[in-house]
């Protein structure tokens, strides 16, 4: 595909992940509500490509793209002036299984995307029962409030998920998150137990996703357990913006997280750590792309995702950004990171990896 091209499906991407989808009961995985992300959302395949569009959430609700059957037997996203071929992903067969306790498989890891398992190992954080602390966006207990998952995840269990994904779905990499604990490791520990377990089951790629640990020492002990990738998620830039948005997290401010990140990279190498940037959260153009400009500079991947309200938080009501703001973001950081040759697609595993919350991928390929 051209880059011309690959920009237009870009933009078309970018567009039903600013406005999300009306969708009635369609077949495939529905994806799911709540929970750490991607959320309210269900992943959807155009022109060979996979994206997660929000439908679950209010900006989906009034929405002027409908999901539903088309005339030829198959599946269209379509407004009141075209039509655009889909398909969607099936659910997975392991989420049928259940554990010898009789925990539903699909209780400890879902499926992201098309071939991405993706897990919470521990479904609290220390800041998100006071909202003057938590992240306005998070809904990380809604899931363990509904019954749909479990507090904590044990590697074990993990484990044996990961090995029923790959042998019965065809899953090629795994994502592990997790709440912030009330610990100096901010999960690390949670990551290098849970990697050392599923490697020696399955030799699946694993990024792993915390905040930056007091002790560097933590990277070199998540990389020597399996971990291939690590993502530590600035989600916004400004300070201003920062405080507001991540009250709580934002102690932890940018330039700490610059440090970690460097310490990361020496680990784990060049273009194998990223962060997740969520514009449209009142971060300018500008600031997104010269902080792109310097964790680029550092070996970082800067993840850009439209930021997608989610329901029952206190930015559900909180507006999409437009599509001419993603496109001119993702244009500028595109081109930066083939400049650089920092691509995605060289990442072992992890969200950048997979792209499906994003356009970004197709901005930056070459023809």
């Amino acid at each position: 595909m051209a880059e011309h091209d690959r920009r237009a499906l870009g933009r078309r991407l970018t567009e039903l992940q600013v406005h999300g989808v009306v969708d009635p009961a369609v077949p495939g995985n529905p994806g799911r509500r709540g929970g750490a992300g991607p959320s309210d959302h269900r992943a959807l395949s155009i022109d060979g490509t996979t994206v997660m569009v929000p439908v679950y959430n209010a900006i989906a609700g009034s929405s002027p793209y409908r999901l539903e059957s088309a005339a030829s037997g198959g599946l269209q996203v379509s407004d009141a002036a075209t039509a655009l071929a889909v398909e969607t992903p099936p659910e997975p067969r392991f989420y049928a299984l259940a554990t010898a306790e009789g925990i539903p498989y699909r209780s400890i890891a879902l499926l992201h995307g098309r071939d991405v398992l993706a897990t919470t190992l521990l479904q609290t954080c220390i800041r998100f029962r006071d909202r003057r602390q938590s992240c306005q966006f998070c809904a990380i207990e809604q899931s363990l409030e509904d019954g749909r998952t479990l507090v904590r995840k044990t590697p074990e269990q993990v484990a044996e998920v990961a090995e029923a994904a790959v042998r019965l779905d065809g899953v090629r990499q795994l994502v592990l998150t997790t709440g912030t604990p009330n610990s100096d490791d901010r999960g690390a520990r949670l990551m290098a137990e849970t990697a050392a377990a599923v490697k020696s089951r399955v030799d699946l790629p694993i990024q792993a996703q915390c905040e930056p640990p007091d002790d560097p020492a933590w990277y070199g002990r998540m990389k020597d357990a399996g971990v291939d990738s690590l993502g530590m998620h600035l989600e916004v830039v400004e300070e201003e913006v920062r405080r507001r948005i991540l009250p709580g997290k934002s102690e932890l401010g940018l330039e700490r997280y610059m440090e970690a990140f460097a310490a990361a990279v020496a680990v784990f190498g060049r273009g194998q750590v990223s962060t997740y940037l969520l514009a449209g959260l009142g971060d300018s153009a500008a600031s997104l792309i010269a902080v792109s400009e310097r964790l680029i500079a550092l070996g970082v991947y800067p993840f850009v995702v439209p930021f997608v309200p989610i329901a029952g938080t206190p930015l559900e009501a909180h507006p999409a950004p437009s599509t001419d703001f993603m496109v001119a973001v993702y244009t500028a950081v595109g081109d930066r990171l083939r400049a650089s040759d920092l691509r995605s697609e060289a990442m072992a595993a992890g969200c950048a990896k997979c792209g499906a919350c994003s356009a970004l991928s197709l901005f930056e390929a070459t023809p």
